[in-house]
């Protein structure tokens, strides 16, 4: 009876405390930009898009003239349109128009009540919807770039969105599972209350774990996918990236690894652009 009256107390003090927990916890930090794409010679254009809940996306609009391709990219947790211009600065010198957006909660983008793998891809949707009906010349074709979790939103995105044709991926992880659990156990938290934890972000997100996972959305793409990532992540470590691959085997996906880079190194990825350009107009002829 006693053990009994134990589990319950335990069970009653997780429904209460999880809730705020996981909101408190797994708060992004809005870090706001600073500076402007013009601290890199670029033209641009600020923008509000609407996305869904009522909110409104901060992003700019780095024109390449006579383009009608564009890259729509995403930043990772806790960062900003202004993070991803050492990659977006060498795409639109390439010839290629880029949408640089803050997810909800993020940069200079309107709150909402939480932040998600899910609501980073539907800022992403959004943003293409905005592309396609307020410059329809530049949407021809559209690829999304994403970094971390907005590489994550990337694939799930593409998985579901056949206006996308092509995805760049820079240092994201295989599953949110394993991040989650990561997490979690460095909380020292007992095993039972992990789990509790992890069921209780799926129901948060209205997703599971498995259906949002790159390792496996990148079986549900069509378009070409081009992993990146830094042999030296000590975030996200790069067998994340190889094990996205290996279960993408039948699909148009490859991977490039670069020495030295971490899981925030944008200055080693620039210096591989060209990577980045010959993969875009390989496969947007």
């Amino acid at each position: 009876m006693q053990s009994l009256t134990t589990v319950c107390l335990f069970l009653t003090l997780a429904a209460a405390l999880i809730p705020a927990g996981v909101h408190l916890g797994f708060r992004a930090p809005r870090i706001r930009e600073k500076g402007t794409p013009s601290d890199y010679g670029l033209a641009f254009e600020e923008v509000r898009i609407p996305t869904v809940r009522g909110r409104y996306l901060f992003a700019w609009l780095l024109p390449a003239p006579s383009s009608n391709r564009t890259v729509v990219a995403m930043h990772g947790w806790g960062g900003n349109a202004e993070l991803m211009l050492p990659i977006a600065a060498p795409l639109q010198r390439g010839g290629i128009n880029v949408l640089l957006c803050d997810a909800r909660n993020h940069g200079g983008s309107d709150a909402d009540t939480f932040s998600s793998l899910p609501r980073f891809a539907e800022d992403l949707g959004k943003a293409i919807d905005w592309l396609k009906q307020h410059h329809p010349q530049r949407a021809s074709r559209i690829a999304v770039l994403g970094h971390s979790v907005g590489a994550g939103a990337a694939m799930f995105e593409a998985s579901r969105n056949a206006d996308i044709s092509a995805v760049i991926s820079i240092a994201g992880f295989a599953h949110p599972a394993e991040v989650n659990e990561r997490y979690l156990r460095s909380l020292h938290l007992p095993r039972p209350l992990v789990r509790l934890v992890s069921r209780y972000v799926e129901w948060l997100i209205g997703y599971r774990f498995d259906t949002i996972a790159p390792l496996n959305t990148v079986r549900r793409i069509a378009c070409p996918i081009l992993l990146v990532h830094g042999k030296d992540d000590r975030v996200v470590p790069v067998d994340d990236a190889r094990r996205i691959v290996a279960n993408g085997q039948d699909c148009a996906v490859e991977l490039l690894e670069i020495d030295g880079a971490g899981h925030d190194s944008a200055e080693k990825i620039e210096r591989h652009a060209g990577a980045l350009l010959r993969f875009l107009d390989e496969h947007w002829t």
